[in-house]
């Protein structure tokens, strides 16, 4: 049995405190812009680095999704066991010296082993939103929990643009200058302004759950990354997401017997917490499915079945459904207020399956593209607000970065079936794969609207307390 203790270190003046919400503004801004920045740098760092396609893809996408995937929820855990501002703080300057070190790679070893360490930044979100109820008054926590969240999806969006116009005019390496500069200014303002809230006393870390989790995760990640090429039902395939299956089962059995587990399984388990992670699931689906398809589209030659648009140009087409993002994380925010965060979560996913049947249908010029992902953007917005909320809800704040982790973790291998589903589709005719691709994530997309209108309704109190 874990409590919650009031903690003694830290707690900056009120002249200060005003800052700490730009300062976790800032540490989710750093996330997002880099998570996919880096996207239209594939080919451009292939030839700079003289390395191949595939290890330019782990350079960029895959090593850092396997690191985050295994970092997020081992960091929230130690946030929420001794405190979220010095994890946070721990996190930033991990994330900040990676950056620096990926801005001088000489070569792609280099570069792989610091976007692996860079993995580390998504540990950010859950830190950030467990720290909100610490920043600001009761009746403001939805407000700023939908405001980050949908600063997530928006510079998510926002940063392929950015990407496009640096790789266009200028070297990559300018990529990770911006970065660092971000990640400073968080962590600045983080040491300055962010207060310490609620920890747990007693317990331990748990390391013999963190290799089952590393190891489970890891299976069903490189499971993904290599289908596209070495097929679904190949060996390697099958035998790394069965082995992935099998430590994931020794990793629930094992914590379910521990005292002081790595992650509490009634934050995964209990039905008021797992819809919020399959509803986080198939947001990442549809997603990066769009994430990954758009630009591919178009920026395919025309004889290929693409439009032969500029890296700069594929990134203006997201553009539109980049900017409804935030304005509708804002909505959610109210609505969740006075209706609970049910309805947008529901609503948002529904959403996303309607932009992405919209894309599946018409797709044969680029204002179609841009126009019919709108849906999505305004999905995302509302599903990114309410995730964090309900499980603000419905968990011990206390155990809220923990929680927010699993949920990140959830949303990212949701994220890396999209991907990988669509890079699969793609390869035999664009024709075929990019409309089906569209119809796949469309039907998760009303399937976790229905597990999340089906869901459990609780209230205000916490149903998953200690």
């Amino acid at each position: 049995m874990t409590t919650r203790t009031s903690p003694t270190i830290h707690r900056p003046p009120p002249t200060t405190r005003r800052l700490a919400m730009p300062a976790l503004a800032l540490g989710v801004l750093s996330y997002a812009l880099m998570q996919t920045m880096l996207v239209p740098t594939i080919g451009v760092l292939q030839h700079a680095l003289h390395t191949s396609a595939t290890a330019a893809t782990w350079a960029v996408l895959s090593a850092p999704l396997l690191a985050s995937a295994i970092l997020t929820p081992l960091f929230g855990r130690i946030g929420d066991r001794f405190g979220r501002r010095r994890t946070l703080l721990t996190v930033l300057g991990i994330y900040l010296i990676a950056t620096l070190v990926a801005m001088a790679a000489p070569q792609i070893g280099v570069l792989i082993a610091a976007r692996t360490a860079q993995g580390v930044s998504m540990a950010i979100l859950p830190l950030a939103f467990g720290s909100v109820p610490a920043v600001l008054p009761p009746e403001k926590v939805h407000g700023g929990l939908g405001f980050l969240s949908a600063l997530v999806g928006g510079a998510a969006g926002i940063a392929l643009v950015i990407g496009g116009l640096v790789v266009d005019h200028a070297s990559w390496r300018w990529l990770f200058a911006i970065g660092a500069i971000l990640a400073t200014a968080a962590l600045t303002l983080t040491y300055i302004a962010v207060p310490e809230g609620p920890v747990e006393s007693g317990g331990r870390l748990d390391p013999a759950g963190v290799v089952l989790l590393a190891g489970g995760l890891s299976g069903i990640l490189v499971a993904l990354t290599l289908a596209p090429g070495s097929g679904w039902t190949s060996v390697p395939v099958l035998a790394c997401a069965a082995a992935g299956i099998v430590l994931l089962i020794g990793f629930v059995r094992l914590e379910q017997r521990l005292r002081f587990p790595l992650i509490q399984m009634d934050l995964v388990l209990h039905r008021s917490t797992g819809i919020v992670h399959l509803a986080a699931f198939a947001l990442g689906v549809v997603q990066f499915s769009y994430y990954v398809l758009i630009p591919k589209l178009s920026e395919m030659p025309s004889t290929a079945g693409g439009f032969g648009a500029s890296v700069t140009l594929a990134g203006l087409i997201m553009l539109p459904s980049t900017l409804v993002i935030l304005p509708a994380g804002s909505v959610a925010g109210r609505l969740i207020a006075r209706r609970g965060p049910r309805l947008p979560l529901s609503l948002g996913l529904l959403l996303t399956a309607a932009g992405a049947a919209i894309l599946a249908l018409a797709h044969a010029a680029t204002w179609e593209l841009a126009i019919g992902a709108i849906p999505i953007g305004i999905g995302t917005g509302l599903v990114m607000a309410a995730l964090p909320a309900h499980l603000h809800r419905v968990v011990d704040p206390a155990r809220s970065a923990t929680a927010n982790g699993i949920n990140t973790v959830s949303r990212t291998i949701g994220g890396a079936f999209g991907s990988q589903l669509a890079a699969a589709l793609m390869v035999g005719s664009v024709t075929t794969g990019f409309p089906l691709t569209f119809w796949i994530a469309a039907a998760v997309g009303v399937i976790g609207a229905a597990v999340t209108l089906r869901g459990d309704a609780t209230p205000a109190n916490r149903a998953v307390a200690q």
